[in-house]
């Protein structure tokens, strides 16, 4: 059997690097009339969502932090000091759920990455604040996850990744809901 693409081998492994064109036109072949220029966008898309997927994961592993980890840490940095939040605005801001933002929390006190305290906007809410440890942790992270895939997104021209950034948020607007109690628009 060939390993070349519609050499009628289908399914491929290698079938992740055939065109899109070939991909679509394929399907024009096989079911006349069926609107495919959807293939075109999703393909790639999925495609490169795929690998810089699997890029981030090494990273994140050769850097001793994992996702979930990142994320929590992420937003509390990203908040400004004096680095923390209640609970409630961590799961407001990850869209991740009250429990699994409490797993998050727990798992990063343990390994004092952050400190639990009563808040001083509510007495029934509880902030989370950034140890010394934690800044140190998600800035280095940061820093070098961000250097790295700055890297990956080279081929662009900073044209191109001005108009694609464009592209994908009126896409992604198209496709997610706002959180509730945010506005559409």
């Amino acid at each position: 059997m060939s390993n070349t693409p519609g050499a009628g081998d289908y399914p491929l492994d290698q079938a992740a690097t055939w065109p899109t064109a070939d991909i679509a036109a394929a399907w024009q072949r096989e079911l006349p009339g069926v609107d495919t220029d959807s293939i075109g966008v999703i393909t790639p898309i999925w495609r490169i969502a795929k690998v810089l997927a699997d890029e981030r994961r090494r990273t994140l592993s050769r850097l001793g932090i994992d996702p979930s980890t990142l994320d929590l840490l992420s937003v509390i940095r990203r908040a400004g000091p004096p680095y923390e939040l209640t609970t409630r605005e961590i799961t407001r801001r990850t869209l991740v759920t009250p429990g699994a933002v409490s797993q998050r929390i727990a798992r990063a006190e343990q390994a004092g990455l952050v400190s639990r305290s009563p808040s001083a906007a509510s007495r029934r809410a509880v902030a989370v604040q950034l140890t010394d440890a934690g800044h140190r942790l998600i800035e280095t992270t940061v820093r070098e996850l961000l250097e790295h895939e700055s890297q990956l997104i080279s081929a662009l021209t900073a044209a191109e990744r001005s108009s694609l950034t464009g592209f994908l948020a009126k896409l992604e607007h198209s496709l997610v809901e706002p959180p509730q109690g945010e506005p559409a628009g």
